[in-house]
């Protein structure tokens, strides 16, 4: 995708955070902007159809305002070649345990939006109803290994066949680089007003073993840009 083009769909995206402050603008950008996930489920179409998806730990709703202005300019035309069309968003749910990330995503999307649905919650808590994805970004390292465990299952339980989990996670076997992003993880956590929480690693070939006991079709995939990181995207699809 060309660069012109990121720019133009990353400014469409946080114009949805002007409600919700600076911050909440800024913060959009940059996490639009330069986390290359996000682009790659554009690229590859990794979300089914269907157009139900459930974001655990979904922040104030970037991935939401990155799908709605994707489709916004896909039918504005044009679209890159090569580039799957981006989902209709049917229902977009998220779960978020932050009281700020909250407020952010209510203010931003407004109390009748027709698709978003963003709520205060814990995902090892809530009900997960039937979504045809699945979504959790750098979260699960949050939780101990057995709420790990339950929280997956949980999702294997809820996703129709045809259904996707798409998460990242850090592979605590890549040494270095998995030091290193765990400094950052504990820096912006830090900035951003929270404690700084006990983190709960794995390796990938752990995370992959653990998700295809569950049922899983399991593909990996490094995704940390050209940062120094050890993250590594997991694209896990229930069989038909």
């Amino acid at each position: 995708m060309s660069r012109p083009f990121v720019r133009t769909l990353v400014d469409e995206a946080s114009q949805t955070f002007r409600p919700s402050g600076p911050f909440a603008y800024h913060y959009a950008r940059g996490k639009l902007g330069y986390d290359t996930i996000f682009h790659e489920m554009l690229r590859r179409g990794l979300l089914p159809e269907g157009g139900r998806y459930l974001d655990l730990g979904c922040g104030q709703g970037s991935l939401f305002a990155w799908l709605l202005a994707a489709r916004r300019v896909y039918e504005r035309g044009p679209w890159p070649e090569g580039w799957a069309p981006p989902p209709v968003p049917q229902q977009l749910r998220g779960v978020e345990l932050m009281q700020k990330d909250v407020e952010r995503a209510a203010l931003a999307f407004g109390p009748q939006h027709p698709v978003v649905r963003v709520e205060r919650g814990d995902m090892n808590a809530v009900d997960f109803g039937r979504p045809d994805a699945i979504v959790i970004l750098d979260a699960l390292h949050y939780f101990s290994h057995e709420q790990q465990r339950e929280v997956l299952s949980r999702i294997r339980q809820a996703l129709p066949p045809g259904g996707v989990f798409l998460t990242r996670i850090g592979d605590a076997s890549a040494g270095l680089p998995h030091r290193i992003c765990n400094g950052v993880d504990r820096l912006v956590t830090y900035s951003r007003g929270h404690r700084l929480p006990r983190l709960y690693c794995r390796s990938l070939q752990d995370w992959a073993a653990e998700l295809q006991r569950l049922g899983f079709v399991v593909e990996t995939e490094p995704m940390s840009g050209r940062k120094p990181f050890a993250n590594v995207m997991l694209v896990c699809r229930v069989p038909h």
